[in-house]
């Protein structure tokens, strides 16, 4: 598509816009990459219908829709990995009001496809069937082992599943972990709002994880079939009932930030913090992102005065992908109704802004959310070359680099 057809601009400073694919007015959610020789390739989740698209990028001015493939049509697809020629898709129960029935739901787990042979074309393997809820934010960096957070049953929340993927044809589940008061069917209690949000970020023999009100965790997975706890920073119900979103392992330090569930002004500020784990066994809390400000011209003091969610939510996840972008020095944020923000990370004492994007607010409802039709930024990765990946909940893909 031109990039006429991109919506207009509302902010922007260090930013350009360099291409845009509306999709099919079918709004993506999580994204994945790989480069196969000089073609590099998106692989998005969805969030409005059930199903995974290859996206060809090669070009980044002019994104190419190559191919689909369609997920049960009740289940949830918002998540996706790809490594190592093998793509994991998550499938999830869905929860009320996000456009689906959950009651309707036949499939869990993930599904598996091949995007070795023919990387434009995924093609099925297996269905890998977890129980329960199903999967939510899983981690594969390629090898024989993914990361799956899964509410199994018996459980309460997501806990953390390690499963044997190197025969895709039959998954194996080799361990797990929770926190307590997660295995209700144990008759454990006090879990209720415990659980790994993820992705387990795994680096050597560590698991950085997310887990919701628990707090920011560090696993020790060098045995795989019985991780241990290191050690845990408690976030508690600070900043919103959520807790912990996300934690990414940037150098000695992990980024670990908050997620808001509410809309406007309805929940405590989120935040993005930067904890030093040079010591696993003595994470600490070092520095605060500074949270955004919108542009003068908006005439907003702040963006939960804008409507629609606000703070932190996905950061840029590389993970030894062939084709991203590896670089510890920034941080890169999707913000909900404040867009894109890139963030200086070589001193993590100091994480300071000094890019950000937003698009006008859509005019056309493409999905039940977010109540107030507002930009909603959701997902973002960065290629090698420097392009930046975005999508919206009620836009298509946007493509935008750093400005010289």
């Amino acid at each position: 598509m031109a990039l006429k057809d991109a919506p207009a601009t509302a902010e922007s400073r260090g930013i350009e816009l360099v291409g845009y694919h509306d999709l099919g007015k079918n709004p993506a959610f999580k994204v994945a990459m790989q480069r196969v020789g000089e073609r590099y390739y998106l692989y998005l989740s969805h969030f409005w219908v059930s199903r995974w698209s290859v996206i060809d990028v090669t070009d980044p001015a002019n994104p190419e829709l190559i191919s689909h493939v369609d997920g049960p049509p009740a289940s949830w697809t918002y998540q996706v990995q790809v490594a190592d020629g093998l793509m994991i898709g998550a499938l999830e129960r869905p929860t009320p009001g996000w456009g689906y029935d959950p009651a309707a739901t036949e499939e869990v787990g993930v599904l598996l496809f091949d995007v070795k042979a023919d990387p434009a074309h995924p093609s099925f393997i297996a269905h890998y069937d977890t129980g329960g809820r199903g999967t939510h934010r899983n981690y594969y960096d390629g090898g024989r082992y993914a990361y799956l957070a899964t509410e199994a049953d018996g459980f309460t929340g997501n806990i953390l599943s390690i499963v044997d993927v190197s025969d895709p044809t039959h998954v194996v589940e080799v361990g797990r972990w929770w926190a307590p008061g997660q295995h209700l069917a144990a008759g454990e209690t006090g879990g209720s709002k415990w659980g790994l949000h993820g992705p387990a970020h795994v680096v050597g023999d560590l698991a950085y994880c997310s887990w919701g009100q628990y707090g920011f965790l560090i696993l020790d997975v060098s045995d795989k079939t019985q991780p241990t706890l290191v050690s845990r920073v408690s976030f508690g119900d600070f900043g919103s009932p959520l807790g912990v979103h996300t934690a990414f392992k940037h150098g000695d330090f992990v980024v670990v930030n908050s997620e808001s569930l509410g809309e406007g002004d309805s929940e405590g500020l989120p935040y993005a913090v930067a904890v030093d784990v040079h010591d696993p066994a003595m994470p600490r809390i070092v520095s605060w992102f500074p949270t955004p400000i919108p542009e003068e011209s908006t005439g907003l003091r702040s963006y939960q005065q804008k409507g629609g969610r606000h703070g932190p939510h996905n950061q840029h996840q590389y993970q030894g992908v062939a084709g991203t972008l590896e670089d510890s020095s920034r941080v890169y944020f999707t913000h909900f109704n404040a867009g894109l923000r890139v963030y200086d990370f070589t001193e993590p004492l100091r994480p300071r802004e000094i890019a950000h994007y937003v698009p006008a607010d859509p005019t056309e409802r493409l999905g039940p959310k977010p109540a107030q039709l507002t930009t909603s930024f959701e997902d973002l990765i960065v290629d090698e070359r420097g392009y930046i990946y975005c999508t919206d909940k009620n836009y298509g893909l946007f493509v935008l680099t750093l400005a010289d």
